[in-house]
């Protein structure tokens, strides 16, 4: 248990060095991955896709959200 909340702990040390910019849904996605991982009897490989899928979905609800925000058109 204590290897894997060192691990955890390295993870996040990391992401948050890379910058918010990177870390977008990496920290939520690596949070509930580690400990679905951990369940499972893999916590790191969980917590590192957790860190993809999360950051995956944070560009799709971007790119989205800059879509609508472009298509809407201006009042004048």
């Amino acid at each position: 248990m204590t290897r894997i909340m060192i691990r955890a702990g390295l993870i996040l040390a990391a992401v948050t060095l890379a910058g918010a910019a990177e870390a977008k849904g990496c920290l939520k996605g690596a949070a509930v991955g580690g400990i679905a991982g951990h369940m499972a009897g893999h916590g790191l490989a969980g917590a590192a896709a957790g860190c993809v899928i999360g950051r995956h979905e944070a560009n799709k609800r971007d790119k989205t959200q800059s879509q609508q925000n472009g298509d809407a058109p201006t009042s004048r």
